[in-house]
């Protein structure tokens, strides 16, 4: 059976992958009048080529300081030695395109709605990678994704 996806639908999702390395992988792909709420992230080391080596979690979206479209802000960075298994479990939201773009900061409610409307056309994403090419991490992640379009 289908899942519906339709407007004004929560759907529990969550996806898996494998040997994420110093590519940029991307968890989560944001969706126009979506708001995506991570409930868990899971994260195994594999293999790590050295001592110090990280997985980091980054979400690519606008900076509502300073007006700024398409930035990395980092979720947050964990050092891992193999074998190590690490547990996301604090929530935290982001919508799923950026809005109409603003003169930064935010500083009123008019730029605050333009976040809330997600007006523009670039979507905002979750994403991961690790330090060097031959780590080797393995990430399940596990979100709401509701539909307000």
């Amino acid at each position: 059976m289908a899942i519906v996806r339709t407007a004004g639908t929560e759907i529990v999702r969550t996806a898996m992958f494998e040997d994420i390395d110093s590519t940029t992988q991307k968890l989560i792909i944001g969706e126009q009048h979506h708001i995506y709420t991570v409930l868990s992230i899971v994260i195994c080391a594999i293999s790590v080529q050295a001592s110090g080596n990280q997985i980091n979690i980054n979400l690519q979206g606008y900076d509502s300081k300073g007006g700024t479209t398409d930035q990395t802000m980092r979720i947050f960075r964990w050092k891992a030695s193999d074998n190590d298994t690490f547990v996301w479990n604090d929530k935290f939201s982001f919508n799923g395109f950026e809005p109409t773009d603003f003169t930064g900061p935010l500083d009123d409610t008019t730029k605050q709605n333009a976040i809330a409307d997600q007006g523009s056309s670039v979507a905002q994403y979750l994403w991961a990678n690790t330090t060097h090419a031959d780590d080797n991490f393995e990430v399940l992640i596990t979100y709401i994704d509701q539909n307000n379009a």
